[in-house]
């Protein structure tokens, strides 16, 4: 790719950019969130056909200007929102197989089902995953939907997998089966570019590196000769002196209560509490149940049961709504789905959480106050965005994410449920949402920090319940414990 730009209304997302890669290699594409990488994948996918400068192929110049001219030239994308690219009511093989179904009947009316599932139940035992084939997309985990998005892309030729954030859902064994997969391809030649915010995994599977930063080329480099530190340093253009915050708190009464949290087979049991001003981890791997516990306590969860309390004052949670009026906040792990209105701007997401505070006579909105509040809080969270007026959908995943959290900050709530805030987050916008963490700590907010990544539980938790097949196995003190402690109860391990 020579000279990439392109443009979006009121923001330069490209300029001028290069970026190369070669068959049977694993690329590392990397950079802050609005770094523009997933926009310059996009470019080199067709999603964006508005961007001027170059594309070549083997030395020569190729046209991409829609999604089927890239995979006429054999380049497969598997984006990081799974559930906007499968069909959820239709089955895993008929997911895995449905370009070949809608291209290449031709002429014919009929469907020979026995060999659509043979040939995408290949693909899978390829790939050694273990879904069957006509098990509705619907009924799939978050990782299941990840490894049937990847064997779409590899059921037909492909010379290029761009691969955004293919590991964020995934459990350690799953992500192992995935590297797995990526070393195969690139035996056969498949050049694989690799987009990730774990810098750690980037050294186990990949060969080169591009750093982007604002919208521009930082460096491209062996990884090899370069460390961890200096990525970072290039990603944010400063040295990263911490990553997690350090306050003083003093942490107060016990404040929030839960007992006997259970969502049928998923939770099953489990009780906690959480005191003013504490930061309490969930730690476990993925599926473990943290997602599911937390969307009880939400009320998201319909034939559910939990007794909640706040400040001994027993709480009715049956839906969000009156979660939301009991002071409980949710910062959902699907930002997109769960999270943000992705069409509607921002400050319409900031403030959907608390508009009667911007209604005055009969049920008339002030726009004035709307934007100044959301105003304040885009410049509080440091926002990445034109202006508020902005679609969300057209903002980085880390600013999205900041969105996703800044509604709940006018809203003012007493328990702040995490479940995997940093997912798909770069370093620097992770620092940022550490140190809002600590500061509604601060405040005297209950804080519930699910997360699977043990650094977290480490660095910034009091306390921590660990999670394994949908109970509570152990409560750990932080600063007694250690990631490998956390890690061998995440997996079962010491059980009695």
């Amino acid at each position: 790719m020579k000279r990439i730009s392109i443009a979006f209304p009121g923001v330069k997302a490209l300029t001028d950019v290069d970026f190369h890669t070669s068959a049977g290699r694993a690329h590392a594409l990397i950079g802050a969130n609005g770094a523009g990488k997933s926009t310059l994948m996009k470019v080199l996918a067709g999603a964006h056909d508005h961007y001027t400068g170059s594309i070549l192929i083997d030395g020569k110049e190729v046209r991409i200007r829609t999604p089927k001219d890239a995979k006429d030239n054999g380049i497969q994308v598997v984006y990081q929102e799974v559930d906007t690219a499968l069909i959820p009511i239709l089955s895993v093989g008929e997911n895995i197989m449905l370009e070949h179904t809608v291209h290449d009947m031709g002429s014919k009316q009929l469907i020979h089902w026995k060999q659509l599932h043979r040939s995408a139940q290949s693909i899978l035992d390829r790939m050694n995953v273990k879904v069957p084939t006509k098990k509705l997309v619907q009924d799939l985990t978050l990782a299941e939907k990840q490894m049937v998005l990847i064997a779409r892309s590899i059921s037909k030729q492909c010379r290029f997998l761009v691969l955004d954030e293919p590991t964020a859902p995934l459990s350690h064994s799953e992500t192992e089966q995935l590297f797995n997969l990526i070393r195969l391809l690139k035996s056969e030649g498949v050049g694989i570019i690799f987009i990730s915010h774990r810098l750690p995994e980037l050294y186990e599977i990949c060969d080169d590196i591009t750093i982007m930063r604002d919208g521009q080329l930082v460096i491209r480099e062996h990884l090899s000769n370069v460390d961890q530190h200096k990525v970072v340093e290039y990603m944010l253009g400063e040295k990263l002196d911490r990553q997690f915050p350090k306050p003083t708190i003093t942490v107060g009464e016990k404040w929030f209560e839960a007992k006997g949290i259970r969502d049928q087979d998923k939770v099953n049991g489990v009780d906690l509490h959480i005191c003013k001003g504490e930061i309490v981890g969930i730690a476990g791997l993925v599926g473990a149940g943290k997602t599911e516990l937390c969307r009880v306590l939400f009320g998201a969860v319909p034939g559910s049961s939990a007794e909640l309390s706040i400040n001994k004052r027993r709480l009715t949670n049956r839906t969000p709504y009156q979660a939301v009026k009991n002071g409980i906040a949710l910062v959902p792990e699907e930002r997109r789905r769960e999270g943000v209105f992705v069409e509607e701007s921002v400050s319409d997401n900031l403030t959907a959480a608390v508009l009667a505070r911007f209604t005055g006579w009969g049920a008339w909105l002030s726009k004035a106050k709307e934007k100044k509040a959301a105003g304040e809080i885009i410049q509080s969270l440091g926002i990445k965005t034109p202006n508020g007026q902005a679609k969300v959908k057209n903002l980085s995943g880390g600013n999205q994410q900041k969105v996703a959290i800044g509604k709940w900050l006018l809203a003012d709530a007493d328990v702040y449920i995490f479940d995997e805030p940093t997912k798909g987050v770069d370093v620097g916008a992770k620092r940022d949402i550490y140190e809002l963490v600590a500061e509604l700590a601060k405040r005297g907010k209950c804080i519930l920090y699910a997360s699977s990544e043990m650094s977290e539980m480490i660095g910034i938790t009091d306390r921590i319940y660990v999670m394994y097949d949908g109970e509570v196995i152990k409560e750990l003190e932080t600063r007694s414990t250690n990631e490998e402690e956390i890690l061998l109860y995440s997996t079962g391990g010491l059980l009695t």
